[in-house]
């Protein structure tokens, strides 16, 4: 199948073979710089996003809300601006758990159908002040909580879950729907749906980017995440965000990398396994030192640790919509009382004490000064993005207990797509970085994403025809 890769001069294919010179094919910094110098009009990217759309959105169904009307006068709108902004025609999906002043904002429950908060989030705001072109509300799953399912579907395989919670942001950039998408993380929400879908996703250093307008769940671990077809769109994204600037990395030759298969590594099913080895490869063939790096033994309590946390934080979260829906979800109600029930990902969740809390949040404060010293020995950190390909069937959204820990300890981290599985559907890998190095973690995400293009454009030459 055609994976989704870094681009080459702006453009880039995806699923279901869409034609690469389409306006709706290039990344958001191909699309900017041809708006800014007068050879793409705003209208022509945004006809080519709803063309795509309505060809695609039985298949995929990625979005909660979008209106053509809307996007178009947006685009003609920004067409008459007279300064053109850095990511100026850019077409985002916004996921809808983050406010949007003129869209509504539902969360996925009935008790907020059509509401429309009349604001927008910080996130957005940024953006919109940066010339983006806003397509509408990307799916989520309820409150961004929950591993069940939704519509959406993975553009690769319909019959596949594009992982969740940012559900419709992952398939809509995969899927040629939009350049970029925001998206949140509380577990694994913005990095497992850019594994399954094969884009880059970026889960940047907690509260580096506003949450201000965005639906909580867990203040110690929400944190907004982005997705892009090209590494260079993240730092463009970065930059925007005002992220603190890294020296680009030049190479990989030299690079010192180590590989951390994490305490839930029996998790790990062969698509996993093989990608990870398969990029250790690729990083050891470019000239990088690759190091196995293991973590105290007592860090194995930081995934229990961020169960702990989220259902202790979960309760204050959701105490008002238990108050005010008697049909809310089994899920939500186990958590504002504090009874043992199920994690998101299925897992049996204990019966916990205040004293079990307290003990999660210092393990968390000391786990997260501890990586920051471990980290510091190296210039990004390889580690699995999910348990393998997305799995067969709408029902789940997938596990993540391969996102828990890195959201806990709240370092950056990026999904690196250009690999698949046995099925044929995409696996990426991630890496990751001390605090406030996700430039960094960026940087090296584009290299390693362009050796594994490389790769695997040899791999499908050799093929015969």
């Amino acid at each position: 199948m055609t994976q989704t890769t870094e681009p080459t001069d702006g453009l880039t294919a995806g699923p279901a073979g869409a034609a690469p010179t389409a306006p709706n094919a290039l990344d958001a910094t191909a699309v900017a710089a041809a708006v800014r110098a007068g050879t793409l009009t705003v209208r022509e990217v945004a006809e080519a996003v709803l063309a795509r759309y309505a060809a695609r959105d039985g298949d995929v169904r990625a979005w909660a809300h979008l209106d053509p009307a809307q996007v178009l006068a947006a685009a003609d709108t920004l067409d008459a601006a007279p300064v053109k902004g850095p990511l100026h025609g850019v077409p985002v999906g916004v996921k809808d758990v983050i406010a949007t002043k003129d869209m509504p904002t539902e969360h996925a429950t009935a008790r907020y159908a059509g509401s429309r908060p009349g604001v927008d989030a910080a996130c957005v705001d940024v953006l919109r002040a940066a010339g983006a072109l806003l397509v509408g509300k990307t799916t989520t799953t309820e409150f961004a909580a929950t591993s069940v399912g939704g519509p959406t579907r993975n553009p690769h395989d319909p019959g596949r879950t594009p992982g969740g919670s940012s559900s419709g942001s992952g398939a809509a950039v995969a899927d040629l729907q939009c350049a970029v998408a925001l998206g949140t993380q509380t577990g694994g929400s913005t990095i497992r749906p850019g594994s399954f879908n094969g884009v880059y996703a970026w889960k940047p250093t907690w509260n580096s980017i506003s949450r201000e307008g965005l639906k909580m769940y867990s203040a110690t671990c929400d944190t907004v995440g982005l997705y892009a077809r090209s590494a260079r769109d993240l730092e463009l994204l970065a930059g925007l965000f005002r992220i603190e600037p890294a020296p680009a990395p030049a190479t990989l030759a030299g690079a010192r990398v180590g590989v951390c298969r994490t305490p839930e590594w029996r998790s790990a099913g062969p698509a996993t396994r093989d990608a990870l080895a398969a990029a250790a490869d690729a990083l050891r063939d470019a000239g990088a030192e690759v190091v196995d790096l293991a973590l105290p033994d007592w860090f194995d309590g930081l995934y229990p640790a961020h169960r702990a946390i989220l259902r202790r934080e979960g309760r204050s979260a959701f105490l008002n919509e238990y108050l005010t829906t008697p049909d809310l979800p089994p899920f939500f109600r186990d958590v504002v009382e504090g009874r043992a029930g199920v994690d998101m990902n299925g897992r049996p969740a204990p019966d916990l004490t205040v004293d079990d809390y307290r003990a999660a949040y210092a393990l968390a404060d000391r786990a997260r000064a501890a990586f920051d010293e471990i980290a510091a020995g190296f210039d990004v950190v390889l580690t699995p993005s999910t348990t393998g390909e997305a799995p067969e069937g709408l029902e789940s959204t997938g596990s993540s207990v391969f996102n828990s820990m890195w959201t806990l300890l709240q370092v950056p981290v990026v999904n690196v797509p250009g690999l698949v599985g046995p099925a044929g559907m995409p696996v990426g890998v991630s890496l990751v970085a001390r605090r406030y190095d996700d430039r960094r973690a960026i940087g090296f995400a584009g290299l390693l994403g362009e050796r594994l293009a490389a790769a695997a454009g040899e791999r499908a030459a050799a093929v015969p025809a």
